[in-house]
This record gives structure tokens, sequence and C-alpha cells, in this order.
């Protein structure tokens, strides 16, 4: 792989253009539109596809407390908190179930022993079990888009619906009968939340395409970086793909029209077919809902 410096450099000569020993810290405007220009050529391509280079898989465990406390009917508290552990640093990424409270009610904050709730309570009660289900969780650092149908509930083995629209989604926390065994999920702002509120630890896990696609020259396989900072990064892209994927955007920029538009797309083309491996496609494909087959169960012992 060529640094940054290298596929400049390897540009700047196929221009007929001045080469420069320093891109990352040159201050000629002209290399700075350059360096810039190469930017722009990664975070395009980033779109194009799902690389398996910057594709990943994200697992992380859902998270609940079960704790007792008082209820007065009309009111927002739950006092005498047997615990408020693990719900102080973010409370309102909780939902709370239990008797005595409405549905889809949220913890809003914390104070002391007692735990301040979206809506009061329709009931009161004393030293009531609620169960504090955490619906909301932070989507990784470097996450750029979801791999659809890649949402799996590892401990069910159970493909997870959704995403769902914002109308089933409120109709699922809103409705008298609209929840089930199978868990729901959105991303909504900038979070991916989960319906209905678990009271078990179940094991979620999804595929994203990262937003890092530059290697610093510490890294070996995985990018760290989402952008072309000092002159020694690489990338995962094809350094003939960069090359022409520079001149092509400087020629616009510069007014010549698109000379290397042709040859960059015949690249571009390249480098999609040949970035991973692809299926054998049937032309009598099976239906994929089958779930339980002859190719899926034991000869004997099912469900042992």
């Amino acid at each position: 792989m060529a640094t940054l410096l290298q596929l400049v450099n390897q540009a700047q000569r196929e221009m007929g253009l001045s080469v420069t020993t320093a891109v990352a810290t040159s201050t000629v405007a002209d290399v700075v539109q350059q360096l810039g220009l190469l930017n722009a050529v990664g975070y395009e391509l980033t779109q194009e596809k799902d690389w398996q280079r910057i594709t990943k898989e994200y697992r992380f465990p859902l998270v609940y407390y079960s704790y007792t406390g008082d209820t007065l009917t009309g009111s927002v508290n739950i006092s005498n908190m047997s615990s408020t552990t693990g719900l102080t640093a973010t409370p309102t990424y909780f939902s709370i179930t239990g008797t005595g409270l409405p549905q889809d009610v949220y913890l809003a904050s914390v104070s002391g022993t007692t735990a301040i709730m979206t809506l009061p309570a329709t009931a009161s009660g004393t030293t009531t079990t609620f169960t504090f289900s955490q619906t909301l969780y932070a989507m990784p650092s470097d996450y750029d888009r979801l791999v659809d149908k890649t949402d799996w509930d590892k401990s069910k083995h159970w493909e997870n619906l959704g995403p769902e629209t914002g109308q089933q989604w409120q109709w699922l926390k809103s409705g008298f009968i609209s929840t089930g065994p199978r868990i729901r999920f959105r991303q909504l702002g900038g979070f991916f939340q989960v319906w209905p509120p678990s009271g078990i630890a179940d094991y979620m896990g999804y595929e994203y395409v990262s937003n890092q696609w530059v290697l610093a020259s510490t890294d070996v396989v995985t990018p760290s970086k989402s952008s072309f900072t000092v002159d020694t990064d690489t990338c995962i892209f094809p350094d003939r793909l960069m090359v022409l994927g520079l001149k092509h955007k400087y020629f616009q920029v510069k007014g010549f029209g698109d000379i290397y538009r042709d040859e960059y797309m015949d690249q571009l083309s390249r480098a999609k077919a040949f970035e991973a491996g692809s299926p054998t496609l049937s032309m009598t494909p099976r239906r994929s809902e089958y779930l339980i087959t002859n190719a899926n169960i034991p000869d004997s012992g099912y469900g042992s």
C-alpha cells in the first residue's frame, strides 16, 4: 500500500505538476487542495459498497437491574429504592416496568435512593419490584451505517425485527397488544434502541460499516482513522484507484472537465469486483424462510 505522500506524488507526476516533498504539513495552496481532494475520494468510496475491510461485527449484552421501591398514585417518584447501582450514569437510557406503572415510562433521573420517572405512577405500592431495562445503546464510535439483516439475538438464536419505522415504533410502545418474544429495534437519536424492555441479559449483535478507512503507520490490519492526516498514512483502497480518483477530482475543480472519469470508474468497478469473493448463484434457489429441515437437525435426539 502506498503512503499518502506516495499517492499524491504519483498523481502529480502523471499530471505534470511539481512533486512535493510533504503533503500533510504543506502550506502550498495547490498541495493543500490535493490533500483535501484525496480525502474526498476516500469519503465517497466508503459509501460505494460495504467494503469488507471496514465492515465489522458489534456485540453487546442487554442490561437490566431489578430493585424494590415505593410508589404513590400520581407521583413520579419511586422512593426508598433498594439500590440505584448502574442507574446514575445514564438514567434516561432505562425503561421501567412493574406493578403500578404506566406503559412506556422511562427513568428521568436519580436522586439518592429515589428514582424520578417520566410519567406518574398509576397505583401505590410498598417494596414493589421494578425492572430497569436499558433500551438505548450507544453506537460504535466509528459507526457509519448498519448492514441490513445482520441484527440478531445471539442468546435466543432469533433475527431481531427491524429497523422499525416511526409509526411502527409508537404503535409498539403505546398499543395494548403490540409486543411479543422477538426483539424489535430502531436507530433513533443516535442510539440503537430495542423494544420491548428486557429482564434478561440477552446477547445482541449486528454488522456495521465503519467510517475509518485510513491506516496509521502503527496499524496492521484494521484502519483507525477517517482521513489522511500524516504523510505515512495508508488506506484500504487500491493505490491506482486513489491516484485516478485524485486526478479526476483535480481536473474537475480546475475546470478541465472529466478527462479521467472513465478510467477512474473502470478502476472502481474492478475494485468492487475483486475486493471480496462472490457467491455461486443458483437458477433454482430455495426460499430462505425454511427454519427447520433435515439439513439443520440431528438424526436423533432432537430437542434433548
